[in-house]
């Protein structure tokens, strides 16, 4: 975009204009958003391996919470869901990566509060200072080019919350049908939480797994994320668990010895262990594909984003005396240097974080490059499908590859790529959120300098409780586990140890990615379906049943799927996604809380809450489960069609 064009471009805020932003209020309540979507973040990756975008139903909370204390400037609410926003970028960040650990040789040692909270830290704070030189490149010059479809999306919602309204109710009631529902079935027990039917070894399709986790978190998320990326999913869960499973178990039926990597005939061996030694490998390989794919495809835009950035970089030091309006000034390039070396320096010198010279400089290396690449991605096809992954992945292998040439081969060094890869993750991850916000605050005329002041507020509150967020499921419901099986973290120690040990199964890892190049050839993006192949089946149905919901709704309301939507479905489903992670984190610290001890056995106050109702019914008590999840998606679907009163 020329100088003229730009220029043309007028913020609902002039600059001139001085009104309160950065107050007590904001602050606050924006850490406690951060804190609440943190935390269900951090649930949710544990649960699905994936996350959503929070900005938007934090804006509109704020909007409708803020109030209460007294009358807010729109750009205080703008204030408040930058704050919020941060907290649940670092916590995908951490969740996809840190958890690893706990399946790397040594690691569990380091997966303690203070590392975690230091990781978490280090990386949300990286990902904020190496996203300002980029603001001018990315955000003003080319504004009305790359679309920001949540950033976007936000600043019309603070925009129509300065007219008033109820739209935050959406939100609430989401919060309140996940609590009720979630609190019925996985606290009292009145129904199953995962209905299934597995098909018999002596079957046409032996071993064969159709399930689903009827949760209000997971049918919010699919309505999100849209029936195409719901059906993709879908689809490697059925290549999965209705193919691949079925077509193993009968060609191991007569095999009379073990086909490594398992230690146990195929003939012995269930659904579940047959993905545990086979699948998994399989998927893994698919991922690994599909996050390099996708980052090819991206070149261009790559290597576009860094000529912009330091062709302004180079702008901004000889123009550095001319005095910046309000909406135009960043936090000094000098303090990001600054803060960044010394970041790098600390990580580097901690004694209780595995990281040497060699991994800090690859921090350094790769955690700029992502940051750029995430950066501007968002732009194009916003947070909630940024590929971090992709890029973690890509990381991982690159660290690994560089030490097995060096001889750094042994388990020792296991951790140490881990915490590159984590630390660039959760960079990658809040620079696309930073990103996001800055974009929402150009549109409405806030202060850079401020929200990147918010931004460092946000990824501190959060990263205070996102630790203890993570210590306490594990500890109950024990992370790697069918409860919370952490597909990202899991992936991630895979990866790690394979290349490290170099005894990774090569040709389960190559069919994987055979599977997914045939998605990419016949047109499919491959992340989506290979994350799908990779997940249990019982995620995947859920989410595709949103999907199925977004779609007739979309079909009803003539509304394309590619246009941002902040109507009434997407609203209580932002609430069915936070109310459902909450409850699932409060049912879990009951399970921690022992009531009594009988027989040398403790009874946890869940325990002693379920009534095993729905356990006990059978085949009946599936179907029941199954008629009381389409009731909640038919309650979604009568919201999404009702009328959006132009409220905020």
């Amino acid at each position: 975009m020329s100088k003229d064009q730009n220029t043309k471009f007028k913020p609902y805020i002039s600059a001139t204009d001085l009104i309160p932003e950065f107050t007590l209020k904001a602050i606050i309540l924006g850490s406690l958003f951060g804190i609440i979507f943190g935390a269900a973040t951090v649930y949710l990756g544990l649960k699905v391996g994936l996350t959503v975008s929070a900005s938007i139903p934090i804006a509109v909370l704020s909007i409708s919470v803020i109030k209460k204390f007294g009358k807010a400037t729109i750009l205080e609410n703008n204030m408040v869901q930058t704050i919020g926003s941060a907290g649940e970028s670092v916590a995908a960040g951490v969740v996809f990566t840190i958890p690893a650990l706990l399946f790397l040789p040594g690691g569990s040692e380091y997966f303690q509060y203070f590392q975690i909270f230091v990781l978490a830290l280090a990386g949300g704070i990286l990902g904020i200072l190496f996203m300002i030189p980029l603001r001018r490149s990315i955000i003003v010059k080319e504004h009305g080019k790359l679309p920001f479809p949540e950033g976007t999306a936000c600043a019309d919602v603070l925009i129509a919350g300065e007219k008033g309204g109820k739209l935050a109710q959406k939100v609430f009631y989401g919060l309140g049908i996940a609590f009720a529902y979630k609190t019925l079935m996985s606290l009292f027990g009145l129904w199953k939480d995962v209905p299934r039917y597995i098909f018999s070894k002596t079957s046409a399709l032996p071993n064969g797994t159709v399930n689903g986790e009827i949760t209000p978190e997971l049918l919010g998320v699919g309505y999100i994320i849209g029936p195409k990326i719901a059906g993709i999913m879908v689809g490697g869960g059925v290549l999965s668990w209705l193919v691949l499973i079925p077509l193993i178990t009968l060609l191991g039926e007569h095999m009379t010895s073990v086909f490594a990597p398992a230690t146990k005939l195929i003939s012995e061996m269930s659904a579940a262990e047959i993905w545990s030694n086979y699948i998994r490998y399989i998927g893994a390989g698919a991922v690994t594909f599909g996050g390099v794919v996708t980052l090819i495809r991206s070149f261009p835009t790559i290597i576009n984003a860094f000529k912009d950035s330091f062709k302004d970089l180079k702008e901004s030091k000889e123009n550095g005396n001319i005095e910046k309006s309000r909406t135009e000034k960043d936090i000094p390039l000098i303090y990001v240097l600054v803060g960044s070396v010394i970041l790098v320096i600390l990580m580097a010198i901690i004694p209780s974080i595995p990281t040497n010279i060699l991994s800090s400089i690859m921090i350094v290396v790769f955690g700029f490059f992502f940051v750029t690449v995430s950066s501007r991605i968002v732009g194009l096809i916003g947070s909630s499908s940024n590929p971090i992954s992709g890029m973690t992945i890509a990381t991982l292998m690159a660290t690994a590859l560089i030490f097995v040439a060096v001889g750094w081969t042994g388990e020792l060094y296991q951790p140490v790529v881990l915490v590159v890869g984590s630390i660039v993750c959760i960079a990658s991850a809040n620079a696309g959120a930073t990103s996001q916000d800055l974009k929402t605050g150009y549109i409405v005329g806030a202060t850079p300098v401020k929200q990147q002041l918010g931004l460092l507020i946000g990824v501190l509150a959060s990263a205070v409780v996102i630790g203890y967020t993570i210590i306490l499921l594990n500890d109950i419901l024990v992370i790697g586990s069918d409860q919370l099986p952490a597909p990202q973290a899991t992936l991630m120690a895979t990866v790690i140890k394979g290349l490290l040990s170099q005894n990774l199964p090569w040709g389960l890892v190559l069919v994987g990615m055979g599977i997914a190049a045939v998605m990419e050839l016949s047109g499919v993006r491959s992340l989506p379906f290979a994350v799908g192949a990779y997940l249990p089946l019982s995620v995947s149905t859920p989410i595709f049943v949103g999907g199925l919901v977004k779609l007739t709704v979309d079909k009803i309301k003539k509304i394309d799927e590619s246009e941002s939507d902040i109507g009434p479905g997407a609203l209580l489903s932002s609430g069915l996604i936070a109310g459902g992670a909450l409850t699932g984190i409060l049912i879990a610290s009951l399970k921690g809380w022992i009531w009594e001890t009988k027989n040398g056995i403790e009874i946890s106050v869940a325990d002693k809450l379920n009534t095993g109702l729905g356990e006990s019914l059978g085949l009946t008590g599936d179907l029941i489960s199954l008629l009381i999840f389409l009731v909640m998606a038919g309650v979604l679907f009568a919201f999404a069609l009702s009328k959006n009163k132009e409220e905020a």
